[in-house]
């Protein structure tokens, strides 16, 4: 009888669903992480970004930048404009680097592997921060005044694109973490917190002088901030930025992210975990 019978290999679209089965159930752990309850994580991400939110609104209304033509009608829109797009793309980074790496136990089982690993923990960043930001926009439709965004489609298309340059920039992070560990860990904290001026968040793009520009248009988060309030204000037009080099530069750090995890994946040891 064993002669007879035939080992079905899985076809694509088996190991397609499979696949994704496997990063469905990542993300859940991920969004569990935080606390058991996955209700409680969402409103503690929630949480999060309202007091953020609320930081930089009474920062900037106490320092007086309340002035400005492109966020005279609608100051807090103007700050979500900057500060979401920022937390999306921090969140999305420390969420790739603190994923589940080639050493890690959890790799041990056979089905996982660290391309599943990856796509869970960015997902699932993702989904926390589109959820918390509209719930945020919801909460100030109702309770303050009416949300009015110029061009939701692309301005939504913006805040993807946040999420994927962290995506791109926790990979090469991540391909790094098990050769130097305590570097990683301190770079990436660096680079967010860099990020809190060097995203451009905090000022209007267009208002810079071309050697004020000079030292921001090296980040694509600059770029996506400034073109995601050209599509949420109808009288803002960015003139500093552009789309191409944030997409570009993303997929360009994205692929050597990933060679440099394929790289470390087939040089991994386990006794590397223990010199940590």
């Amino acid at each position: 009888m064993t002669m007879m019978q035939s080992t079905r290999r899985p076809t694509r679209v088996r190991s397609a669903l499979g696949m994704a089965e496997l990063i469905y159930h990542g993300i859940v752990r991920d969004v569990r992480r935080s606390h058991r309850s996955a209700i409680m994580s969402l409103a503690m991400n929630v949480v999060q970004t309202i007091v953020f939110l609320g930081a930089f609104y009474v920062m900037f209304a106490f320092i007086g930048v309340r002035g400005s033509a492109i966020h005279r009608a609608d100051f807090l829109i103007y700050l979500l404009s900057g500060i979401f797009p920022y937390l999306t793309h921090t969140r999305a980074m420390m969420a790739v680097i603190s994923s589940e790496g080639p050493t890690s136990e959890m790799m041990k089982h056979a089905p996982l592997n660290t391309m599943v690993s990856i796509a869970s923990s960015s997902l699932s960043a993702l989904y926390l921060q589109v959820f918390a930001l509209f719930i945020v926009l919801f909460l100030y439709h109702v309770v303050v005044a009416p949300v009015v965004i110029d061009d939701p489609v692309p301005a939504m298309g913006m805040v993807i694109l946040a999420w994927f340059s962290g995506v791109a920039v926790g990979t090469i992070f991540l391909a790094l973490k098990p050769w130097f560990p305590d570097f990683v860990q301190i770079a990436g904290q660096i680079y967010a917190r860099a990020n809190m001026i060097a995203s451009g968040k905090m000022f209007v793009a267009n208002t810079l002088t071309a050697s004020m520009v000079a030292l921001f248009d090296w980040n694509p988060l600059f770029h996506i901030i400034d073109q995601l309030r050209g599509h949420v204000f109808a009288n803002y037009n960015p003139h500093n930025s552009n789309l191409t080099y944030p997409i570009v530069l993303s997929l360009v750090l994205l692929l050597v992210g990933l060679l440099g995890e394929n790289f470390t994946r087939q040089h991994a040891s386990a006794s590397w975990n223990a010199k940590r």
